[in-house]
């Protein structure tokens, strides 16, 4: 098993902290009862461009936060899902580093990134979805009393406003990441450098 160093126990520590920090301060788009604050899962984007590992340690620890915080039960719930799409993601970049860079260089559009992207979007969406569906037949018992009815808030406040939010925090999260690798080792961006290296130099 990979050892997990100080290092990674530090960026850890520090993306578990501001995932819990963000939702108190970050502007929120608020549609009825769904709400969706910016960046809120940058984070835990940023943490699957280290490992598999990282990953999952910032997805438990963030769930742990909130889970302590006081916050509704079921944010402590959906953040405990997201330990599926991290891990599946953070899989895959280890697999295929390449994916985040074109030709060794970051590029402003990268079409694998993005459909990368959206594959852990749709990921991360349904398995969200599923876990607020079982916590409202559970303990409500009557998910259709939200406004508009339970299937526009399912699928379509949660559903498809939770695909978008996915996009667009884990492009902040690659542009962030993509501009500190030039200066600071990030493992994916540097895997994805040394691969091309060595085509080239085939």
């Amino acid at each position: 098993m990979k050892k997990f160093s100080v290092r990674e126990m530090t960026i850890g520590a520090l993306l578990i902290a501001l995932a819990i920090l963000i939702p108190n301060v970050m502007p929120k788009i608020v549609i009825g009862p769904a709400s969706f604050t910016l960046a809120s899962h940058v984070p835990l984007f940023i943490a699957m461009f280290f490992s598999p590992l990282l990953a999952a340690i910032v997805a438990v620890g963030t769930t742990f936060g909130f889970a302590l915080s006081g916050l509704p039960f079921i944010i402590t719930l959906r953040a405990a899902s997201h330990i599926v799409f991290s891990l599946a993601g953070a899989w895959y970049l280890q697999k295929r580093p390449e994916t985040v860079l074109v030709n060794g260089q970051f590029k402003a559009w990268n079409w694998k990134f993005q459909l990368y992207n959206l594959v852990i979007a749709l990921l991360h969406t349904v398995v969200e979805v599923l876990v607020v569906v079982a916590f409202n037949f559970i303990d409500l018992g009557n998910p259709g009393t939200y406004d508009g009815g339970a299937f526009f808030f399912f699928f379509v406040l949660m559903g498809v406003g939770g695909l978008i939010h996915s996009l667009v925090d884990y492009n902040i999260a690659y542009y962030v990441t993509a501009a500190v690798s030039k200066q600071f080792a990030i493992p994916v961006f540097r895997q994805a450098k040394d691969l091309f290296s060595r085509k080239a130099a085939a």
